[in-house]
């Protein structure tokens, strides 16, 4: 390739890449999705069982919220439980993106001749906030983009021999397909079998006639063979009624269903929109979604010149795009099956592409990475009044602030390496999030060993603002029976002490709690709050950021304590 994209660039980048996606891998504050608790507390609860199905959990109405496939990797990597930590749970999913990454640098230096592009290819898709998002937690998505995406890879990688296979392609695309059914949802299989019905289209020189005749039956060998790896949940689940009422007609059913007024009112406004589809679908490129959208503008204008692979990885976008217009509830995450085509396609149009969406993408990172500078400082020194900063970081923190910021205005002046700090500035912008809360994951963000100690084995209390909370707090106090109360009243002391005898309760840095005559404070840390009125943001940007970003968390006893009864509604369920 020409321009400043070196092997030498590459390899720098490929390991720059490597540590961004271990780097915090355990961190309770990495880039994740609200379902990743949920998840866990269904592997622990199975787990718990002793038996590998049916899928438990104490949570209404989600037991049966996704296939079994996740949550049996999770029952292995614990070793049943037994090493319950978010690394142990985390690094399948990590090996998943690992191995979707280096497939797709194969496929793309197989058809392109280059293995520079084929490496380009990999980056850019790692470089993706999707990716990193949702690569790295315990979440369906690794295993699903894995599996959907290899017999589309083979048919890149092989072409001729692959597209003319008989019955070896067909079957080893039907399993490969049918685990990922089994990871995500069986839904899956009408947007792969529909792309793979327009690769063999394409393949046959769009022709219908040779379609039917020679590759019809493949696509349904595939399809009837996903599906009966899929259906062997029902096998082995000794109660199928169950996956029946709450996964098909629930989850996947119901995602028909209008949700606002009207279902052709919601197709074309509102936040299930096709427009929001295509929006929230280009936002999974991240930083680089200008770029993406650059590339996308290059392929229209090449339109007539389009290679025979670049046609392949626009139809399979196009296809998933087109089935997934069609539910009422619209997502963008439905389609992270085909970001590593689109980062084909950058990759391949690199060279061609204007420097406007580079630009814009280290144009971002500036300001992220000045706006996590700002927070930093404010965190660490004290303030005009003399108050002390709430925390230190480490001098390889700052380093790697000073460094990424002179790296990205390096790449906004500097013209000919303007696209390859732009992709590298993507996994340094990674590195600063997770390095700026670095100090929650120590001593500071942690009761002390004592107070773990202390509390287990004893019923306690503690905030949930959503689903599942308590298996963070597990992370935290390992051993305790954790029961969940509405995180807004957290900052109610009086009202928790005296209704539980060990409760964990949140004041504002900077102000003590005011504790009865028999509370007893057991522990101490600090923990960043998730949800913040309008007139708290404002305070925020205005500087006020300890005092509203972040509260101390206490545990505390207090054995007058009247006891509500267990049995009651858990808002962690």
């Amino acid at each position: 390739m020409r321009g400043s994209f070196s092997y030498r660039s590459a390899i720098a980048i490929l390991l720059l890449g490597i540590f961004t996606y271990l780097y915090a891998l355990d961190s309770r504050f990495a880039p994740k999705n609200g379902d990743e608790y949920p998840y866990m507390h269904i592997v622990r609860m199975t787990a718990d069982s002793g038996a590998w199905l049916p899928l438990q959990s104490e949570m209404d109405g989600i037991k049966n919220t996704k296939p079994p496939l996740v949550f049996w990797e999770g029952i292995a990597s614990t070793s049943w439980g037994g090493d319950w930590t978010l690394f142990t749970l985390r690094w399948p999913s990590l090996v998943y993106t690992g191995l979707t990454a280096f497939f797709l640098f194969l496929a793309v230096a197989r058809f392109s001749a280059n293995r520079k592009t084929g490496l380009l290819a990999a980056l850019v898709w790692l470089s993706f906030f999707a990716t990193y998002r949702y690569g790295r937690p315990f979440l369906t998505d690794p295993p699903e983009v894995f599996w959907l995406s290899l017999p589309f890879f083979a048919l890149l990688y092989w072409g001729k021999a692959a597209f003319n296979s008989k019955l070896l392609f067909p079957a080893l695309a039907g399993f490969s397909i049918g685990m990922a059914l089994l990871a995500k949802s069986f839904a899956y299989v009408v947007p792969a079998c529909f792309a793979l019905s327009l690769f063999y289209w394409r393949w046959r020189n769009w022709s219908i006639p040779k379609l039917i005749v020679q590759d019809a039956y493949k696509v349904l060998v595939i399809a009837l063979l996903a599906l009966g790896v899929f259906a062997l949940w029902f096998v082995l689940d000794p109660f199928p009624q169950e996956i029946w009422k709450e996964f098909v007609l629930g989850e996947n059913a119901g995602k028909f269903d209008a949700r606002s007024s009207h279902y052709l009112l919601d197709l074309v406004r509102g936040g299930d929109s096709l427009w929001m589809l295509l929006l929230t679908t280009l936002a999974n490129a991240g930083l680089f979604i200008l770029v993406l959208i650059s590339a996308l503008i290059q392929c229209w204008r090449q339109r007539r010149f389009l290679s025979f692979e670049e046609t392949l990885l626009l139809l399979l976008i196009l296809a998933f795009f087109l089935v997934f217009s069609l539910p009422s509830q619209r997502s963008g995450r439905y389609l992270l099956p085909v970001m590593p085509a689109f980062a084909a396609l950058i990759a391949l149009y690199w060279d061609r592409l204007p420097l406007w969406g580079f630009r814009f993408a280290l144009l971002l990172q500036l300001i992220l990475l000045a706006a996590l500078t700002w927070v930093g400082s404010n965190l660490q020194l004290s303030d005009f009044l003399g108050k002390p900063g709430l925390w230190d970081y480490s001098y390889a923190h700052w380093m790697l602030m000073g460094a990424s910021l002179l790296l990205v205005l390096l790449g906004l002046f500097y013209r000919a390496h303007t696209k390859t700090i732009a992709l590298a500035g993507c996994f340094l912008c990674y590195c600063a999030l997770n390095s700026s809360l670095s100090p929650l994951e120590g001593s500071l963000g942690r009761y002390e060993q004592s107070t773990v100690q202390a509390v287990k084995a004893q019923d306690v209390w503690v905030p949930c603002d959503y689903r599942a909370k308590d298996e963070e707090y597990r992370l935290l106090l390992p051993g305790a029976k954790l029961h969940g109360y509405l995180a807004k009243d957290a900052g109610e002391l009086g009202m928790l002490t005296s209704a539980y005898p060990l409760v964990a309760v949140q004041s504002p840095i900077g102000l003590e709690p005011t504790l009865c005559d028999s509370c007893k404070i057991l522990g101490k840390r600090m923990e960043m709050r998730a949800r913040h009125s309008e007139e708290e943001i404002k305070a925020i940007l205005m500087g006020q950021i300890g005092e509203y970003l972040f509260v101390n968390e206490y545990l505390i006893f207090n054995p007058a304590a009247l006891p509500l009864p267990l049995e009651g509604k858990d808002a962690c369920r």
